[in-house]
């Protein structure tokens, strides 16, 4: 088996192409030897550009140093969903923290409004405002 027929052969779709190859080799002996050597030549370009790439370790930089990334691991999993987790920690914390203020400011108005002299419904009645100008005026 030739390099060109190894290639070919660990790709059960490349069958077709196999055929076509071996057909176009068979009348290849009657061509003058140029187009039979350019023939050759792009033969061999095909199967180079066909060729699957090389897996190659990646180089990661961290810092001033480098290491090797063979593969994600559980820790790297982890790694890139703790950010999340804790983005979405922080929004329920920013969450909490606000409905607490805002509760507090309201307990705050009532407080004031019960332990105010006037009763609350005096604050419904529309001679209210006329009666703030009249102890404004007063004090």
């Amino acid at each position: 088996m030739t390099n060109t027929d190894s290639l070919l052969a660990h790709r059960p779709a490349d069958q077709f192409g196999r055929a076509v190859a071996m057909r176009l080799s068979s009348g290849s002996a009657e061509l003058p030897y140029e187009v039979r050597e350019r023939l050759r030549a792009m033969r061999v370009r095909a199967l180079e550009s066909r060729k699957m790439p090389a897996v190659a370790p990646v180089v990661v930089g961290r810092g001033a140093a480098a290491s090797l990334a063979l593969e994600r691991t559980w820790l790297y999993r982890i790694g890139s969903v703790l950010p999340l987790i804790v983005l979405a920690g922080g929004l329920v914390l920013i969450h909490l923290v606000q409905t607490d203020r805002r509760a507090t400011e309201l307990a705050e108005v009532d407080t004031a409004l019960l332990t105010d002299d006037l009763p609350p419904a005096a604050y419904a009645d529309p001679g209210f405002v006329q009666f703030l100008k009249q102890s404004g005026r007063g004090e």
